[in-house]
């Protein structure tokens, strides 16, 4: 047996390779350890050493290495939150929002509260991963959704979106540039001012006039000199919000020519600028020959707003067409006065169930919670485009029945009754954000942009109103 000393006290120590017993005693206790400890892979690392590692490579920006780290971490063991929420932002920063959301699912389970910190960028995640779409109605609605919201910190995207091929969303994008509060500083929007399409110009000038951007004011001037028709008529407009207030009269010109689209372009204008001396004009288009026309006129009074709408209201619920009808009746709800609720109630037995929609609509508007029972029955009919009206008209309640019909309509088998419950649960209680966050793994791309919409909306009032108190 070989024999040395230990250096600390010389006392002579058995050599472990020499000793068969020392040997196997050793190895069992190795075994023992490897048994019971957790294994770790060593890409993975132990659990502190992944989440400290997660959260430098997202400060870095590296985020599919966050996710690789995620898919790596053993099955059987549990993450921590913090690294689920790296690993949930890195999916979203990557548009993969449906790995996002299943983990969401993991972080809050159901009857947990919320948590807005990771809602708010997934939902905005749903919304800007489909701003490049292949299809055009998803950039659309993406953009429209933009549009809607107005978020500074979408800048980039917007500007971006000026360039689309797409008529529709270079417009919308024009409008959520101005929504955000950009519009004063943004060279991409005044470019759009000579887009090739008037639909895009127009939306430029509005978002400008809206900015109060009086740089573009000789332009403005130049186009009424040069163009006739709507976009003439926005850029009187324009003109009028930057303080050129004699501009009124060339719009309200503008609602007696021959050119209908002209007519239901001053018509919008007049009812969105809300100035007394329109309301007269306004109250006599309800009575043009073109059903278009009378229809654009009916919905100007509502925006208008004033009661001195109600007369020209009242002729048009009686109209020929039952969509002046359907428009007037939504108008009358706006105008908020309760002694409207006879000329709606009528409407609620029309032959159409569009403007019967309408009707309960305005009634709900009015505060008449009875009109519920209407809305429901409609929510249940068997034409998908009825039920899609019905979503439109309970949204105007918060009330509980309300809620639980737009829910089942968010579960409707065809995708417009989704979609209108996706915006109408936009304005309901913050009790409709679990279904909300439910309805953003839709298999519609729009109605998840929609859903994604109304769960923005939702969190930022509640964010509002937590600040207030």
């Amino acid at each position: 047996m070989v024999t040395r000393f230990d250096a600390a006290d010389r006392r002579p120590v058995r050599d472990l390779a020499s000793d068969p017993t020392t040997t196997a005693r050793v190895i069992g206790s190795f075994i023992l350890i490897l048994i019971t400890v957790p294994f770790f892979p060593a890409s993975a690392g132990t659990p502190s050493t992944v989440e400290t590692k997660a959260a430098a490579l997202f400060k870095a920006g590296d985020y599919p290495e966050v996710i690789s780290l995620y898919r790596n971490f053993p099955q059987d063991a549990t993450p921590s939150k913090a690294f689920l929420r790296l690993s949930l932002l890195s999916y979203v920063r990557l548009g993969r929002t449906d790995e996002a959301l299943a983990i969401y699912a993991k972080l809050i389970q159901p009857g947990q509260p919320h948590d807005a910190s990771l809602l708010r960028p997934l939902a905005l995640g749903v919304i800007t991963s489909h701003v490049r779409d292949r299809k055009e109605h998803v950039r659309i609605a993406a953009y429209s959704a933009l549009a809607e919201l107005g978020l500074p910190e979408t800048a980039a995207i917007l500007e971006d979106g000026l360039l689309d091929p797409s008529v529709v969303v270079r417009a919308r994008a024009a409008e959520a540039i101005g929504k955000a509060g950009l519009a004063v500083k943004s060279g991409a929007l005044r470019r759009a001012l000579r887009d090739e399409m008037p639909t895009v110009r127009i939306a430029a000038m509005t978002a400008l006039g809206e900015a109060h951007a009086t740089d573009v004011q000789q332009r403005l001037l130049d186009v009424t000199r040069t163009e006739d028709g709507p976009e003439a008529v926005f850029a009187y407009a324009a003109l009028v919000k930057l303080g050129l207030s004699e501009k009124l009269y060339d719009i309200t010109s503008a609602a007696t020519l021959p050119d209908a689209e002209t007519r239901m372009a001053a018509l919008g204008v007049l009812g969105r600028l809300k100035r007394p001396a329109s309301l007269a004009v306004l109250a006599q288009a309800v009575y043009d020959p073109d059903p278009s026309v009378r229809a654009f006129a009916a919905g100007a009074l509502g925006e208008f707003g004033s009661p001195g709408g109600v007369a020209p209201l009242t002729h048009a619920i009686g109209d020929e067409m039952a969509m002046v009808r359907g428009v007037a009746a939504a108008s009358l709800g706006r105008l908020g006065i309760k002694e409207n609720r006879p000329l709606l109630s009528a409407l609620t037995r029309d032959p159409n169930l569009h403007v019967r929609a309408s009707a309960a609509e305005g009634l709900i508007r009015l505060g008449d919670t009875s009109a519920l029972t209407l809305a429901t029955e409609l929510a249940r009919h068997s034409d998908p485009s009825i039920r899609g009206a019905a979503a439109q008209a309970l949204s105007a309640s918060a009330d509980k029945e309300a809620l639980a019909a737009l829910h089942t309509l968010l579960q409707d088998q065809q995708p417009l009754p989704r979609l209108m419950a996706a915006k109408g649960l936009r304005k309901s209680s913050d009790s409709a954000i679990p279904i909300l966050v439910r309805g953003l793994q839709d298999p519609d791309e729009a109605v998840r942009i929609a859903t994604a919409n109304s769960l923005l909306q939702q969190l930022t009032r509640e964010s509002s109103s937590k600040r207030r108190y």
